[in-house]
């Protein structure tokens, strides 16, 4: 790396702000900025498996979500709500399915399986996965 890059892409003493508190389930911890500008978080670093094992589930419940939203479309709260219901009773109904997406959300996390999907009804899909997961840890 030639002197000139080195200077162009030195960030220390660098503040970057506005991205940690995003994060949802993160440990972020602020110190007095005046004090002694401490920002510390948690970075969670998942195995090539368990990203691919959510990686999947992701795309099966985008799948279902996108194949629901052509009998429900997601226009409204009610319409969102049938299709994450109906979503939800087809993983409880396929074990294969459920089994694959319960331990993909054990392994990496409701969170980062949000933040994977992209659908209008996906907050509630995510809710109701929350919920399920606390009813299966037995």
């Amino acid at each position: 790396m030639t002197e000139q890059n080195k200077e162009k892409y030195n960030l220390s003493g660098a503040k970057i702000y506005n991205f940690i508190p995003e994060a949802q389930g993160s440990n972020f911890i602020a110190g007095n900025e005046a004090k002694d500008n401490t920002l510390i978080g948690t970075q969670h670093n998942y195995a090539p498996e368990q990203k691919q094992n959510l990686a999947e589930a992701a795309a099966q419940i985008q799948a279902l979500l996108d194949q629901l939203s052509r009998t429900y479309s997601p226009t409204t709260t009610t319409r969102k709500l049938a299709i994450a219901t109906h979503g939800i009773e087809q993983i409880e109904s396929d074990s294969s399915l459920a089994e694959r997406i319960l331990s993909a959300i054990k392994a990496g996390g409701v969170a980062a399986l949000e933040q994977m999907l992209n659908h209008p009804a996906a907050s509630f899909v995510i809710s109701a996965l929350e919920d399920w997961k606390e009813t299966k840890k037995g």
